[in-house]
């Protein structure tokens, strides 16, 4: 088992390029990864990787080597998996990842209970606004608002969830409410963006009489974090484009006002992606079924004001 899970670390190394971001999504030290690495190259009488002051690079026998190690722990993954359909008793480890909203709101908090329900499997949540590389960061389930544009993914459709422009009370007092989507554009409004770094297009899509369009919206702020955007529009800092049941509560308490209800965006399809690989994998579809069910009822119970 200890040669199996040199393998691993191994593998991670080469996904992630160094160590310490191996260590950190193993759950074990740099240098426990460390000594992993060195065992395994003893053991093979090779050189794995050439090493620099930030990066480990794997060698050419490094580089036959993963393609082999990776089929290994492919198969022991699936073997694990078969085992677990056959006996009835799902086990082992997912790695879960969300945007930061949804996931604080929908599902960190329903891991407990599935862990209650499934207690032989441990589930790893990893939050982030940024569009996390599900194969190369090992993730199992990935849920996502939006588009899917990787085709090497899996895609179960969730629910449809509406989405609205809002703002202040506050900030229209003082700017005015607008009654058009060109009013959005240039300086008369300010547009609160969620962006991250290398993003160059400013836009949102609207419905209009003639269809979705894509407007150049512009604003003193942007932030890739949707808590910290929805925090500024609170604060009446400009307007914002969100799912309408991630604000919905504010809303509902009058802390936010729905502008441009005739040009709402086009809705955003809340779904969850998977590789190919983890589709019979038992522990991976009942994550996938009891996360679907909770999230439905949630958003359902949101918007309903419960």
């Amino acid at each position: 088992m200890a040669y199996l899970d040199n393998i691993a670390v191994f593998v991670r190394v080469v996904e992630l390029g160094n160590l310490s971001a191996a260590g950190r999504d193993m759950r074990i030290s740099p240098a426990v990864a460390s000594n992993r690495i060195k065992e395994l190259e003893k053991f093979l009488g090779v050189r794995l990787f050439n090493r620099t002051t930030r990066q480990l690079m794997p060698t050419e026998h490094g580089r036959v080597f993963y393609d082999g190690a990776k089929r290994v722990l492919d198969a022991v993954a699936e073997a694990e998996a078969a085992i677990s359909a056959i006996s009835g008793q799902p086990r082992g480890t997912i790695k879960v990842t969300a945007p930061l909203g949804l996931g604080r709101r929908l599902i960190a908090s329903g891991i407990p209970e599935f862990r209650d329900r499934y207690p032989e499997i441990e589930v790893r949540l990893r939050l982030s606004d940024h569009n996390v590389d599900i194969m190369r960061e090992g993730i199992d389930v990935g849920f996502r608002l939006g588009l899917l544009e990787d085709s090497s993914l899996k895609r179960r459709g969730i629910m449809e969830c509406e989405r609205v422009l809002a703002a202040s009370p506050a900030y229209l007092a003082r700017r005015g409410e607008p009654t058009r989507p060109e009013e959005l554009v240039g300086e008369r409004h300010d547009c609160l963006m969620l962006r991250f770094p290398g993003t160059l297009e400013h836009y949102w899509t609207l419905n209009t009489p003639e269809g979705p369009k894509k407007f150049e919206v512009a604003g003193p702020f942007d932030s890739d974090d949707g808590d910290v955007i929805t925090g500024w529009a609170l604060s009446g800092r400009g307007i914002i484009n969100k799912p309408r049941f991630d604000i919905e509560p504010f809303i509902r308490d009058g802390r936010l006002k729905i502008v441009l209800a005739d040009y709402a965006p086009p809705p955003v399809q809340l779904a969850a992606v998977y590789p190919h690989k983890n589709y019979q994998d038992p522990k991976v579809r009942l994550l996938l079924d009891f996360m679907a069910e909770r999230c439905q009822r949630m958003i359902r119970e949101i918007l309903a004001g419960r």
